[in-house]
Parts: structure tokens; C-alpha cells; sequence
């Protein structure tokens, strides 16, 4: 073989490595870590900001046990709303919750349908008509 040929040869085995990367990137799985609705979210930023700060002022944050079959949750008053379990590796087993407390003020959420591992737990919720918002990295067994 000539320098001709082995020159020809590297191109075509360059140009295919470059097509095969391109068609990798586009049938790959979206990226995890990009919000969909992350316009939505930057609008309505400044309210979730006050929630949390409401919840600093009164000192209503929740007490969090995560046991081997339930996550309980201890409030300082009556509360309602919902808890976003939320998977970081991977959307499809993210899980919303409504609630409600019981008369001790605690809500117990089963743990054994989720996967072990890293989770977020996001609370939000009403108490004497002032909305809360409550964020923890949760890790289950």
C-alpha cells in the first residue's frame, strides 16, 4: 500500500468514528440534570423562596425518620399537602404523596415500594393558612 491509500484509509475510519458519535449522541437518553418546565420554575422562584423563609421564621420545619420499611414525618401543627419523592439518577420513579396529619401531627409514608438509595424529599404543605416548603436528601435502605 501506498501513502495514497493509507491516507484514504485514516479519513474514512476518522469520518466513520465522527458518525457513529453523532448517532450516539441523538438515540441516547435525555439528560437527567435538564428541567423541562425550568421557565416556569424561574418565574414562580420568588414564591418558593417566601415558603421557605416562612418556614424558617415560625420554626415549622418537620422532623424526618426514614426507617427500613417508612418515612415518618413530625409536624409542629395540623398540616396538609403533598410530598414529592424525588429519584436524582433517574425521573421515572419520582413519587407524589398527598397528606394529611394524623392527631400526633406525624404522616407515615410506606418506603418499601421505592428503590434503595439517594432520594429528595420535597414537602410542601398548609398549616394556620401559611404555606411551607421543605427540601432534605433522604437516603433509603
Amino acid at each position: 500500500m501506498n501513502w495514497g491509500t493509507k491516507l484514504v484509509l485514516g479519513m474514512a475510519t476518522f469520518m466513520i468514528f465522527i458518525v457513529a458519535l453523532v448517532l450516539i449522541m441523538f438515540t441516547s437518553k435525555k439528560d437527567a440534570l435538564v428541567d423541562n418546565d425550568y421557565y416556569e420554575k424561574g418565574i414562580n422562584y420568588n414564591k418558593v423562596y417566601n415558603r421557605k423563609e416562612q418556614m424558617n421564621q415560625d420554626h415549622a420545619q418537620p422532623e424526618v425518620s426514614v426507617g427500613t420499611d417508612m418515612i415518618i414525618l413530625r409536624f409542629k401543627d395540623k398540616a396538609e399537602g403533598i410530598a414529592k419523592l424525588m429519584r436524582t439518577s433517574d425521573k421515572e420513579l419520582d413519587k407524589t404523596i398527598p397528606f394529611k396529619t394524623n392527631l400526633n401531627q406525624q404522616v407515615i409514608i410506606p418506603s418499601g415500594m421505592l428503590k434503595s438509595g439517594s432520594w429528595r424529599l420535597i414537602l410542601e404543605w398548609v398549616s394556620n393558612g401559611k404555606s411551607y416548603l421543605y427540601e432534605q436528601e433522604i437516603t433509603l435502605k
